[in-house]
């Protein structure tokens, strides 16, 4: 199967922990906008069916919902799901499912839309799981990808610390659950935080912060840093691409039209299904 249990069961974890209540909705509004500010809802029919792949607590299907007809969330974590289900209650239009990514549990060519953001770089192929997902589209109908980026647009100082961060995720994700938790903890208290306040007053004194490490989150809570901190810190598999890797992997699926955002996250991408001859 296109899935790595324990990879799995720290999502469950992760999202048992931080299920969402406490996000704030000035937050959840502005995550929704930065990761579907490319999706085409003009295009999608009346009373749409779609899927959120790998829906996690459910965070963006409660945004998603009011705007379409029905959505089944899916989640490989039994966990995951139970929360989800939990946020999801009091929409009727949603259905929770516990599945991977490689058994979607619709029919190929039945989905108006589908969307699996900040997923498919833990799954061991990557390439694999955006066929499944274009599988289950009909013609013209668009999926919506957010993807790690492998920060081809960024200076050698910047990948430097991704390196050396990226040591501390490898050694931290592998430890016991106890000790994991509190590292990530620690790490948002101590980095995720303090380097967002220095964005944050950088940019009230004119700096230009965008290329700051972290500086994306000089407007957001402190929840969203320690949710964000154990989600980048405690997953054991991390893969990342550039935008050049993406929009391959994306046509190989049969999607076509494809739309990069232009701004963080990097990198949000959109595709439609090729129609068929």
């Amino acid at each position: 199967m296109n899935r790595d249990d324990e990879v799995v069961a720290a999502f469950g974890d992760e999202w048992s922990r931080f299920d969402q209540s406490d996000l704030s909705q000035a937050d959840r509004e502005q995550a929704f906008a930065k990761y579907f500010g490319i999706f085409p809802w003009d295009r999608l029919p009346s009373a749409s069916a779609g899927l959120d792949i790998g829906c996690g607590s459910g965070r963006w299907a409660a945004m998603v919902a009011p705007r379409v007809g029905s959505l089944i969330c899916i989640d490989a974590s039994p966990e995951a799901a139970k929360v989800a289900e939990q946020n999801l209650a009091h929409l009727h239009n949603c259905t929770v499912v516990v599945a991977s990514v490689d058994s979607l549990p619709v029919a190929a060519g039945s989905m108006d839309f589908a969307y699996s953001l900040g997923v498919l770089h833990h799954v061991p192929d990557t390439q694999a799981a955006i066929r499944s997902c274009a599988e289950t589209l009909k013609p013209g109908a668009p999926l919506l990808v957010y993807l790690y980026y492998s920060f081809e647009n960024r200076p050698r100082w910047f990948r430097a610390l991704w390196r050396i961060s990226n040591v501390l995720r490898q050694t931290i994700s592998h430890s016991p659950a106890a000790v994991r938790n509190t590292t990530c903890e620690v790490i948002a208290s101590t980095v995720y935080w303090p380097m967002a306040r220095a964005g944050a007053l950088g940019s009230r004194l004119g700096a230009h912060t965008e290329g700051w490490p972290l500086s994306t989150y000089q407007h957001m809570s402190y929840y969203v840093m320690r949710t964000d901190a154990r989600d980048r810190f405690g997953t054991r598999l991390e893969q990342r691409f550039s935008r050049a890797e993406i929009e391959t992997m994306l046509l190989a699926a049969g999607l076509t039209d494809i739309t990069f955002a232009e701004h963080m996250p990097y990198w949000c991408a959109v595709g439609f299904r090729a129609p068929t001859e």
